[in-house]
């Protein structure tokens, strides 16, 4: 099953173009850096829906909660091997 999964914009890598721009995202304690290509307008602190390494969308903190929530109470985040701390 495809996921998009819920997470935190902690930084933004400002070196690269607008187009090749990366950030770094944290989620139930596991932090990796994923494309930002698709949200020009995602700023640190923001709550992205991420899959396959791309950030989608951008999302409010209540949404990714209640997302994440879901994803640990079916058992998803254990699937895919994911911690079910809090985002």
């Amino acid at each position: 099953m495809c996921l998009g999964i819920p997470a935190k914009l902690e930084t933004i890598d400002e070196a690269s173009d607008e187009f090749f721009r990366t950030g770094k995202i944290s989620f139930g304690g596991i932090s990796r850096t994923v494309s930002l290509a698709m949200l020009s307008e995602a700023q640190p602190g923001d709550y992205v829906l991420v899959h396959a390494g791309i950030a989608l969308s951008v999302i409010s903190e209540e949404e990714a909660r209640t997302v994440f929530e879901y994803l640990k109470e079916s058992g998803e985040l254990e699937e895919e091997g994911l911690p079910e701390e809090d985002i």
